[in-house]
């Protein structure tokens, strides 16, 4: 299991084969380190965002936008432009971090994947039902703001209405929305603001290479999010 711990996410299932692939160690390793791991690895865009400057006499970590009330304190983009600085290349993600080590690593969805995101406790509940029903799972981040992000094929944007709907669920009934073209996940090991790192409930590995489509997925996570909702 990553450093989620096991008190939070149920442990990885054994019918998964160890991998010895270095995606990210998160203690430790350096934000370049693991956005070129990304490059590599997965073949994932990558763009350096915010980042945290120094405690100010409160004790509070500040973004380097100076926005005094930021949402997101470094781990978010810093200019309107965003989409089109993502890269795959290794030697311009190098340069970035060059300028800016501190920056968040942000992947843009709606190109190698997108992402279902969740309240934590639906999550968590149904990871361990697919689990129990060996879904094959994609990576899996969670957030230090209690979410829970589940990759896979893009176009789930697009598809997830319809889904929710054919299960009897309104798009807006429950907490579960799509992330596609146009938006972004912050990646591990990015802190957010004093609230901690962005971390892996399921890191990505060789095993998890072919994410699956957000239909195989959409069902388990949905009645999750509806057993919150009541």
């Amino acid at each position: 299991m990553d450093v989620t711990g096991p008190s939070r996410f149920p442990a990885e299932p054994s019918h998964i084969p160890a991998e010895p692939s270095q995606i990210p160690q998160q203690r430790g390793e350096r934000l370049r380190d693991a956005a070129v791991r990304y490059a590599e690895e997965r073949h994932w865009d990558v763009l350096s965002g915010a980042w945290l400057e120094a405690l100010d006499g409160d004790g509070v970590a500040r973004c380097s936008c100076g926005t005094a009330d930021c949402p997101a304190p470094g781990a978010h983009p810093t200019g309107r432009d965003w989409v089109n600085q993502a890269t795959g290349s290794t030697v311009v993600i190098r340069r970035m971090w060059a300028r800016t080590p501190r920056a968040a690593i942000l992947l843009p969805t709606g190109r190698t994947f997108d992402a279902l995101d969740v309240p934590e406790s639906a999550g968590c509940l149904a990871l361990a039902r697919m689990e129990r029903r060996r879904v094959e799972l994609g990576p899996v981040t969670c957030t230090p703001g209690r979410r829970m992000l589940f990759f896979v094929l893009p176009g789930a944007a697009a598809k997830v209405p319809d889904l929710l709907r054919d299960l009897g669920w309104p798009p807006n009934a429950i907490d579960l929305t799509a992330r596609g073209e146009g938006d972004y996940v912050v990646a591990p090991p990015t802190r957010v603001g004093h609230r901690g790192p962005i971390q892996w409930a399921r890191r990505p590995t060789a095993a998890n290479r072919w994410l699956p489509d957000a239909q195989e997925l959409v069902s388990a996570l949905a009645y999750a999010c509806g057993r919150e909702r009541r």
